[in-house]
């Protein structure tokens, strides 16, 4: 029996790591700064230079690697967790160089706002009730 079988659907993370592929590794790592107050380094270890969102590898994560993005509008949407409160976040993504795309969406548990980074990936900027 492996590790998932013994866990109980609700409690087996859905998402465990997510890689956004970027044109300009050092641009995309200043928006996503700005953005989402992420202090991202160029990590070299591996075989392609990678800049993780949370260095500390607990829980969900992800990073920004040198890639090929989906055309716009065509990849999937990953949702992040902002700092503050969506409007002061919605204003940092028009000012990183970013495009915003409908919203907010309210939910039972916070609400987002849609939007692409500087090569039209697709983010979710998520803010979560208090």
């Amino acid at each position: 029996m492996t590790a998932a079988e013994t866990l109980p659907e609700t409690a087996r993370p859905v998402l465990v790591w997510a890689e956004i592929p970027v044109t300009d590794l050092e641009k995309a790592m200043e928006f996503y700064a700005k953005v989402f107050d992420y202090k991202m380094t160029v990590d070299t270890n591996g075989p392609n230079p990678i800049s993780f969102f949370n260095n500390d590898m607990n829980g969900t994560g992800g990073h920004l690697y040198p890639g090929t993005p989906a055309k716009e509008g065509q990849g999937p949407t990953v949702h992040l967790q902002i700092p503050d409160t969506l409007e002061e976040a919605t204003v940092r993504v028009t000012e990183a160089g970013g495009t915003l795309i409908g919203g907010p969406v309210p939910l039972p548990v916070g609400r987002f706002h849609y939007a692409q980074d500087l090569d039209g990936n697709s983010i979710g900027l998520f803010e979560v009730t208090a």
